[in-house]
């Protein structure tokens, strides 16, 4: 082991108390050898492990928060963001427009213009319920036909 081991990279540990750890574990080491290496190892590694679930708990509880806030404001909570909805209207139009190409071709042999007409009518039509699925209205009228 030479000494780039045995110091820690700043940029890498940002935290000051995982820091201390860091070192305090990497000079017992040196002190005990490499007998307790595999134990000081886990409770360095338990030591990270809370550290990760304490920030994300503290994430999650922050969105849970700005959700319920966002909610009680009248407004809707958003599944990440307008970026989402765009990828995923973006992939649906993309798979469509793929899977489009090997239908036509089998509904254009099988059932000439009549077929590739047909193909393209279900083609238009599981993208109209897909669209039609995103608009709040339409949600909103099938909520109070549930109701």
């Amino acid at each position: 082991m030479d000494a780039r081991d045995t110091e820690p990279r700043s940029s890498l540990v940002k935290d000051p108390e995982l820091k201390k750890e860091l070192h305090a574990t990497l000079h017992a080491r040196r002190e005990l050898g490499p007998d307790y290496e595999s134990a000081l190892l886990d409770s360095f590694l338990e030591k990270v492990e809370q550290r990760v679930d304490g920030s994300v708990d503290r994430r999650v509880r922050r969105q849970l928060a700005e959700q319920q806030m966002v909610v009680a404001r009248g407004g809707r909570p958003s599944r990440g963001g307008s970026e989402s909805h765009f990828g995923e209207r973006f992939g649906f139009a993309m798979i469509s427009l793929i899977l489009a190409v090997p239908l036509s071709a089998i509904g254009g042999v099988n059932g000439g213009l009549k077929g590739l007409v047909v193909t393209w009518c279900g083609i238009v039509a599981v993208n109209a319920v897909h669209a039609v699925h995103r608009w709040p209205w339409v949600r909103a009228g099938r909520r109070a036909q549930e109701d």
